[in-house]
């Protein structure tokens, strides 16, 4: 399946789309600032949109294995997508294969897809 959306960036730039990192964070309900892992899915202009991992594996989402170089297995959170400048950016802790990517992209796409019903 294939709706535009790669996990790609433009040359040059230091995050890549797969990425995971670490984020400063502010959370909607409150003024705390806490740093949160993440996964890039595009950066444009020094606007990062990502999407939260957590480790709570109660939640709906991507698994994430500590084999795949999470420090503790984890959800990467598709419900959960937000936008952060770079400058938020702590740090880069690994970066997915190409099968965890390609499994982000169709389902982004499935999610998508939605929007033309």
């Amino acid at each position: 399946m294939s709706c535009g959306i790669t996990l790609r960036m433009r040359l040059g730039s230091m995050l890549s789309a797969g990425d995971v990192i670490l984020a400063y964070v502010q959370f909607t309900d409150t003024a705390e600032v806490k740093i949160r892992p993440a996964v890039v899915l595009f950066e444009k202009l020094g606007n990062v949109v990502v999407a939260g991992i957590t480790s709570n594996l109660k939640m709906h989402g991507i698994p994430l294995t500590k084999s795949e170089g999470a420090i503790k297995d984890s959800i990467i959170k598709l419900n959960y997508i937000f936008t952060i400048s770079a400058e938020m950016v702590y740090k880069v802790l690994f970066h997915l294969g190409k099968e965890k990517k390609q499994l982000i992209s169709d389902e982004l796409c499935k999610r998508l897809e939605r929007l033309k019903a």
